[in-house]
């Protein structure tokens, strides 16, 4: 596979409809909707059709769709990861998956400590990763339920950065200083573009009939109360 690149990212983990073109590395284009409501339905494919448009790129130029694979929303990663199969058929070329948590911790600039990205669940609950400030995974992926003691053992050890929308519950029970809260971020395609071009140099591609996001939890569909 050449290593030369034009990318198509894809990011719908959260209420962010997020698209960026990608060549080696550099993201060319973005467009995102960094609103509270999910719109991905209605917006995603204005949103690739726009974006296209405005790079003067047909669809045909693209060499592969990145796709964030969650954890996240599961009618968000859903629709998401049905679009970009759906680009990959047509145009036959490979599917990328992307860490949604690893692209969010990628946000972070940092020298030392960890970053923990988290993603909101219900309640008190968040998904949420470890990496170091040069983005290897030093916890893997987890739910989990958050108290006064969470992450702990990092906290006593450093600086730990948090950021994501679990931010906002987080901070409500956790008091240390080595805290550093890094509030109102969301995934964003913005952050998919080294990690994207990095895999598709390798050949890391997923089979397009039978990739699935990555949702960590099975999805639980809340009944409507009898009248």
């Amino acid at each position: 596979m050449s290593t030369s690149s034009l990318i198509l990212s894809i990011e719908t983990a959260t209420t962010n409809c997020s698209v960026s073109l990608i060549k080696n590395e550099e993201t060319l284009f973005l467009k995102e909707d960094y609103g509270e409501n999910y719109s991905h339905a209605e917006r995603l494919h204005v949103y690739i059709n726009d974006l296209l448009e405005e790079a003067n790129v047909k669809q045909e130029q693209l060499t592969a769709i990145a796709i964030s694979k969650g954890p996240g929303s599961y009618t968000g990663l859903r629709i998401g990861v049905s679009a970009a199969k759906g680009l990959c058929y047509a145009l036959d070329i490979p599917l990328i998956s992307i860490s949604t948590l690893k692209a969010l911790a990628c946000q972070v600039k940092c020298n030392e400590g960890v970053i923990i990205p988290m993603l909101d669940a219900r309640r008190l609950e968040v998904y949420s990763a470890v990496f170091s400030s040069t983005y290897e995974e030093v916890r893997e992926i987890k739910a989990e339920v958050l108290d006064e003691t969470s992450y702990n053992e990092y906290l006593s050890n450093g600086l730990v950065y948090f950021i994501g929308n679990g931010v906002e519950k987080t901070k409500k029970l956790i008091n240390h200083k080595n805290a550093v809260f890094i509030e109102n971020k969301l995934p964003s395609a913005q952050e998919m573009a080294t990690l994207a071009c990095n895999k598709y140099k390798i050949s890391d591609i997923e089979n397009v009939a039978y990739f699935e996001p990555y949702y960590l939890k099975d999805f639980v569909a809340i009944k409507p109360k009898s009248k």
